[in-house]
């Protein structure tokens, strides 16, 4: 794929997945400040699945070479949340994960923090990103990585006694996971704000 047209598919990629989050973001809002759980889920749970599901285009992205992100922390990233939205959300139906309030901060966490990412990307790629939105791609992390492990930590440990003996087992050793892969992908983000916004930081 020829430079130009890799630029293109990026930022057409990137631009759609940013407005599909969007509507995660708005219905769970509109939905949790009207309705309440179990609403949330029942009614979000089958697009935010789809829409996570579309961010395996990420992996094919990174392998391709199209972008520099590494192949190995890109499949770790998608496929730790496909395990929620197919593993819980649509595995176990019936886990009390997916009618707590943690699905609400779980799906809030998500869409803030992609509808930032992409639409940044989109912005990069189109080789003009206000600085605001640069600020709020390096900042933002700071609240919104430890609120989804929170949350998606806390989907795993309440669906436990839902998934069976030998499934149970392999979500307890995922959940292991959680420790060091929280601390790599945290501290990776805080050096990345230096990096990026050090000198502003330190005029402001």
């Amino acid at each position: 794929m020829h430079s130009e047209q890799a630029n293109r598919w990026l930022v057409t990629y990137n631009s759609i997945s940013a407005s599909l989050w969007s509507i995660v973001f708005f219905n769970t809002v509109f939905l949790a400040v009207t309705l309440g759980q179990p609403f949330v889920f029942l009614k979000t749970n089958n697009i935010t699945t789809w829409i996570q599901t579309f961010a395996v285009v990420e992996i094919f992205n990174s392998l391709t070479g199209l972008v520099k992100s590494p192949v190995v922390t890109t499949v770790t990233q998608v496929f730790s949340r496909l395990l929620l939205v197919w593993g819980i959300h649509q595995y176990l139906p019936n886990s009390p994960a997916n009618t707590h309030w943690c699905y609400i901060t779980l799906c809030l966490s998500w869409s803030i923090t992609e509808i930032i990412r992409y639409f940044y990307y989109a912005q990069h790629l189109m080789g003009h990103v206000p600085h605001w939105l640069t600020w709020l791609r390096y900042t933002t992390f700071y609240v919104l990585y430890p609120t989804g492990v929170f949350s998606e930590v806390y989907s795993i440990i309440l669906s436990l006694n839902q998934a069976g003996f030998y499934y149970g087992w392999f979500l307890r050793v995922v959940l292991v996971t959680y420790i060091p892969g929280f601390y790599m992908l945290y501290t990776y983000m805080i050096k990345q704000r230096k990096k990026v916004l050090g000198s502003k930081v330190k005029t402001n």
